[in-house]
């Protein structure tokens, strides 16, 4: 099979252009597996409140469930390029399934709470590499002008699956049991198992790399010490000021700082960072972050502005959500084929001024705003994120010579888990420090009035610094132009070097 496929790509520069090749199966089974992997993400947090009683733990306790998930995400995405240059496609994506697989199946049957945390973590390690594997594969298989509607499909799938995790898992543990969650994946991951094994071909190329594992310290040590930081700064009440909050995160640093410097030395790096030094990349990789850092932010401040000053239900705030979450997924594949047509500016640019100006509509939020403001400035947020993410992050890979695809693909999916936790962890902070110092100036500070008033004024806030990050978006927008990929500088490590010099 190898032997044939290296055939085939010496007569065809991508699968997608070999007639013989059929592309169909090879998606359907990456996009099913990724599918019921990324649901993982949030397919948990609903049920929270039940794993407390079940094993009788407390609340910081049962989050690691959710705060571990990521951190172990975040701590396997970079050694992603040290396994694809290792492995064939198909090993490392059943390697990668049956290793999610495992750690599902030991979650849904754990006896006690520590059982369940490590089989989380086993499922960790199958999602944190699933996606970069799939995004590299594309890349090989399709040319440029054909990946946008490709990797909105894939936008679909990183959209969709974490926006349906807490409804579905809502019915399973009120109808089935916690367990279920866990057991009712099995199916969909031996099917997905088995599809590829039949249907999925070898796409990568085997460069053996050297496996360098001062690399693999440092990453694991910065990645995992700066979101842990991050993700507890909003629960401590002392916020960054706490020492389990800004000890772990100037840690992460200085290792992610020895991290960089090595990579840069390295023949062979873990994962290359020369890639920000092609200018669509690291373009796209500042809207990358923008946007990840608005999105988490709002999926998390809108819920508890609407079950504070708006007096909502928890359920009734995660359905105004809803059709937002839906809309942006569904629209994916259509922003991709979209932006295969008529390239990035003409999405982008439109897309960052009604994000900016519904992020100022948010600022002006009250206690009275009728509820259907919620619904329509959401789904117009997360139709601008449809149009803004999967085109911007297309055209940056797209400039990248095909030896780096792996290393571009390696760091936009590390990047996702922390931004998401700076986003999340800064914008809390701001929303908290606001309302202290709102509270400070009243009476009676611990009336509900006031309680409430605050935290209008906190998330008026909050969405103010959101257009100033809105703001920069419109510029890059207005910067960004259609990538190609830069094949003259297929020897980037030391020719860019050189050419810098």
């Amino acid at each position: 099979m190898t032997t044939t496929n290296e055939n085939k790509k010496s007569q065809y520069e991508f699968l997608s252009d070999d007639p013989n090749v059929k592309t169909l199966p090879i998606m359907v089974a990456l996009i099913i597996g990724a599918f019921f992997a990324i649901l993982n993400e949030t397919l948990l947090n609903i049920s929270l409140s039940t794993l407390m009683k079940e094993f009788d733990v407390t609340l910081p306790t049962v989050q690691w469930v959710a705060t571990g998930f990521m951190l172990m995400m975040a701590i396997v995405m970079p050694i992603s390029p040290l396994l694809l240059g290792w492995f064939t496609t198909r090993q490392i994506f059943v390697g990668t399934m049956i290793t999610f697989l495992v750690g599902t199946l030991i979650a849904g049957s754990a006896p006690n709470f520590g059982i369940l945390l490590f089989g989380r973590m086993v499922q960790a390690i199958g999602t944190g590499l699933i996606m970069p594997i799939m995004f590299n594969v594309f890349l090989l298989i399709y040319p440029p002008h054909k990946r946008g509607k490709i990797m909105g499909i894939v936008g679909l799938v990183i959209m969709f699956a974490p926006a349906m995790g807490p409804t579905l898992s809502g019915l399973i543990v009120q109808y089935f049991g916690w367990r279920y969650l866990f057991f009712l994946v099995v199916p969909f991951t031996i099917f997905s198992i088995l599809f590829a094994l039949k249907f999925l071909v070898n796409i990568t190329e085997q460069t053996r790399p050297k496996i360098d594992w001062l690399s693999i310290v440092f990453s694991t040590i910065g990645l995992g010490a700066t979101i842990y930081g991050f993700s507890h700064a909003g629960e401590s009440a002392k916020g960054f000021l706490s020492t389990s909050v800004y000890i772990p995160i100037i840690v992460g640093l200085i290792a992610l700082t020895f991290f960089a410097i090595r990579q840069f030395k390295l023949d062979e790096p873990l994962m290359d960072l020369r890639v920000f030094k092609f200018p669509m990349f690291l373009h796209a990789t500042i809207i990358f972050i923008i946007i990840i850092m608005a999105m988490f932010a709002s999926e998390l401040i809108l819920p508890l502005f609407m079950q504070g000053p708006m007096g909502l239900t928890a359920a009734a705030a995660g359905l105004l959500l809803l059709p937002g979450s839906i809309l942006n997924g569904a629209l994916s594949p259509f922003m991709g084929a979209l932006f295969d047509k008529v390239g990035p500016r003409v999405m982008m640019v439109p897309a960052t001024i009604v994000l900016a100006a519904t992020m100022f509509m948010f600022s002006r939020l009250t206690g009275d705003t009728p509820e259907w403001v919620i619904i329509v400035g959401f789904i117009l947020i997360m139709i601008s994120v449809s149009a803004l993410m999967m085109p911007a992050e297309t055209n940056g890979l797209n400039q990248l010579p095909k030896h780096m695809y792996p290393h571009g693909t390696a760091v936009m999916s590390t990047l996702q888990p922390l931004a998401g936790a700076i986003g999340v962890s800064v914008f809390i902070g701001l929303l908290n420090s606001r309302q202290a110092a709102y509270l400070e100036g009243v009476d009676n500070p611990e009336s509900a009035t006031a309680i409430n008033d605050a935290m209008v004024v906190g998330t008026e806030f909050v969405y103010f610094i959101m257009v100033a990050f809105a703001v920069l978006a419109i510029i890059l927008s207005l910067l960004v132009y259609r990538a190609k990929p830069i094949e003259n500088l297929v020897k980037a490590p030391k020719q860019i070097d050189k050419n810098n010099d």
